[in-house]
């Protein structure tokens, strides 16, 4: 099947968090018609239709009751897509449910480390990292990430520093890399997990856009780099960046370890009673798996067109603008440093004159200052309308610039 990815879908008058006025205006505190909403990390695609006449058939069942994650045709979904896209065979006692990866970390926090120690983080990062260890009277400890020649890369001397610590107890990998687009090679991870396991950390990979692989990158889960990583790492996965399907919260966590799953399920399940999956979210993500391949084939392609328009754009149209590489994700960074505008300044020619709704970089942490990240799984008439917009703040500031 043939999927049209240029056509939208006004969600203005949905519940969508990304483009419904109540959500812009409690967030940005904008509610014009014409504010471009390109923040949110959900796709702006039809789903795939297997997906969607799974959902149809479970809402014609009529009956919406409790739900168990552990059938056969679950679980043989999860592994079966693991072992084809990721050459990872998964044992089926490996997975727990959870309704979704954030507060899978934050219980894991809870669960793996005491108030008062210490959890690595790497910025310019997800920010809910930040408060899944600072909210649960935890201490973050930055090990930012190197930003040279517009590229990044890990900063492994600062990593051991932090590592070193007897208080650090957990790593939180974000793999591949939200915002900056980076897909870690095998080497890389290798040599940061040989720190962990050295001073006893515990990895937490968080891998939701593992599916999501630009042309000439390879994702590599962090727990197949060896035995000893599997023992010590638990992988965070779900379909909800890789087919769109977010709002039906579904994730799995995969704990190889016994003694560490049954400690996570035992806050997960008996402390804070998470143990039943959404009827809907169940259809959806064994229908995805299954028969989801051809659609995410052409989404792939869709979002790599998308850019390399962007890149060209921004090279030719706004040249003191810098799009970072993107590896993986749908997600593109933007560095506008050399506008020499403050984070604040900057939000408001692109929130307040260009009225784009984008992340800004801040919200990432260290690092992040005078960034913006964009969403670039959208029809390409909504990309081209934001980058043109972009483009008309920048040299309105750029005129500016030379006549003062």
């Amino acid at each position: 099947m043939k999927y049209n990815f240029n056509r939208f879908i006004d969600r203005r008058d949905s519940f969508s968090l990304k483009w419904s006025k109540e959500a812009l205006q409690m967030v940005f505190k904008k509610d014009e018609d014409d504010l471009l909403p390109l923040w949110v990390a959900d796709m702006d695609f039809e789903c795939p239709k297997p997906v969607v006449d799974a959902l149809k058939k479970e809402a014609e069942g009529c009956i919406y009751g409790y739900n168990w994650h552990g059938t056969p045709k679950y679980l043989e979904a999860v592994t079966g897509w693991m072992d084809r896209r990721h050459q990872w065979k998964v044992d089926p006692k490996w997975i727990q449910y959870s309704p979704g990866i954030v507060p899978a970390i934050n219980m894991m926090v809870q669960t793996f480390s005491n108030i008062g120690d210490k959890v690595i983080v790497q910025p310019p990062v997800y920010y809910p990292f930040f408060s899944a260890v600072t909210a649960n009277g935890r201490r973050l400890l930055l090990n930012q990430l190197r930003y040279e020649n517009q590229r990044y890369t890990f900063d492994f001397e600062d990593f051991e520093e932090k590592a070193k610590d007897p208080l650090t107890k957990i790593f939180i990998l974000c793999s591949p890399h939200n915002p900056v687009g980076r897909v870690w090679t095998r080497e890389e991870l290798k040599k940061i997990g040989d720190i962990c396991l050295e001073h006893d950390i515990l990895i937490i990979s968080d891998e939701i856009h593992h599916d999501l692989i630009l042309p000439g990158n390879k994702h590599t889960v962090f727990s197949t780099i060896s035995e000893e990583f599997e023992q010590k790492t638990i992988v965070c996965t779900a379909p909800s960046k890789t087919f769109n399907l977010a709002g039906l919260q579904v994730s799995n966590i995969i704990i190889p370890n016994e003694k560490m799953r049954q400690s996570f399920i035992h806050t997960i399940v008996h402390k804070n009673g998470i143990g039943i999956p959404n009827s809907f979210g169940i259809v959806a993500m064994i229908a995805a798996y299954n028969e989801g391949e051809e659609w995410l084939e052409q989404v792939l392609k869709y979002i790599d067109s998308n850019f390399h328009f962007l890149q060209e754009f921004v090279t030719n149209e706004i040249p003191d603008v810098k799009c970072i590489e993107p590896e993986g994700t749908y997600l593109a960074w933007l560095d506008f440093n050399s506008l020499g505008l403050n984070d604040e300044e900057l939000k408001n020619i692109i929130l307040n004159e260009a009225k784009i709704a984008l992340d800004e970089g801040k919200l990432f942490g260290v690092g992040g200052e005078g960034f913006q990240r964009v969403n670039v799984a959208c029809p390409k008439s909504i990309l081209e309308e934001t980058m043109q917009r972009i483009k008309k703040v920048v040299d309105q500031q750029n005129r500016m610039n030379i006549e003062t």
